[in-house]
């Protein structure tokens, strides 16, 4: 008796029979035919196929007893029936990926459809290739264009407005602010004073120079002063401790009294030191009493 054997799940043997036995199925008698032998039983072809043969998953149709069979977490295939979905290449010892619907897919269909889509021209984005990304959106690199003149930005400098995306050229004609200082178009960073536009290097301190964006300064009708040459050149110096009066810090009111001008904390009374700040006070031979001492000089 000669026979071959398929292994995997539902394993059976094929063969052809030199003694007497009858098909479990049919009753008819296999002696000298070729038969299946599977959980112990012997059969014919035609009953195995009837009875016992698995189904393709992809053609539905039974894998026979001289058929080649696949089979991969309790699916089978005809060898022939084991295509990717997406390009038919067989998978006959190929890597593979089994996919929804029981699909299999081979590897590069299946790295093509997992790959992030690009934005432009909606094809996938394979490792390897050039590309922008921006707010979790891809593009490929030469698809990555402005909306206004239609040139590729790819990695360049480039401004988002809504949906569309500016190189620099086309965002400066279309949409840049003009410095209120250079009237230039400004293009990118810059800061806003009172509503009005600067460029970073134009918005400075009207004595040192230094840029003041981020930084405390002071503005004097049209000019700007970081604290510093605020203190040394503008501001002025109280008459009690003699230090500039900045409006930063400790002491940011301020009392004027005819021509001087003092922090609040130093407009005090001279014989008694009570901090006269929002109280009636004296003017006594060019020095500030309260109330009461002048009574007592």
């Amino acid at each position: 008796m000669a026979f071959h054997r398929h292994t995997g799940p539902g394993s059976y043997t094929v063969g052809t029979m030199s003694e007497r036995f009858d098909c479990h199925y049919c009753r008819d008698p296999l002696q000298g035919k070729k038969y299946v032998q599977k959980e112990g039983r012997h059969c014919c072809v035609k009953c195995f196929e009837k009875f016992c043969a698995n189904t393709c998953i992809e053609c539905k149709k039974p894998i026979g007893a001289d058929s080649k069979e696949l089979h991969f977490k309790n699916r089978y295939w005809h060898d022939d029936c084991f295509r990717c979905f997406k390009c038919s290449t067989s998978l006959v010892n190929e890597p593979f990926m089994l996919r929804e619907n029981n699909k299999v897919w081979c590897s590069n269909c299946t790295a093509a459809a997992d790959a992030p889509r690009c934005k432009g021209c909606f094809k996938p984005i394979i490792a390897g290739d050039q590309n922008v990304e921006y707010k979790k959106m891809v593009w490929h690199k030469d698809c990555f264009t402005c909306s206004q003149c239609k040139q590729v930005i790819g990695s360049g400098s480039f401004f988002p407005k809504g949906d569309d995306f500016f190189c620099v050229s086309c965002h400066e004609h279309k949409f840049a602010k003009t410095c209120a200082k250079c009237k230039n178009p400004i293009t990118s960073g810059g800061l806003t004073y009172q509503e009005q536009p600067w460029h970073s290097e134009c918005f400075i301190c009207s004595n040192c120079k230094k840029q003041l964006g981020g930084k405390r300064f002071t503005a004097v009708e049209d000019q700007f002063y970081c604290v510093d040459c605020y203190k040394e050149c503008v501001a002025k110096k109280c008459a009690g401790c003699k230090n500039p009066i900045t409006g930063f810090g400790r002491g940011t009111s301020v009392v004027n009294y005819e021509d001087e001008s003092w922090h609040d904390y130093c407009f005090k009374c001279t014989k008694c030191a009570r901090g006269l700040a929002n109280k009636r006070f004296v003017c006594h031979n060019g020095k500030i009493y309260c109330a009461e001492c002048p009574k007592r000089l």
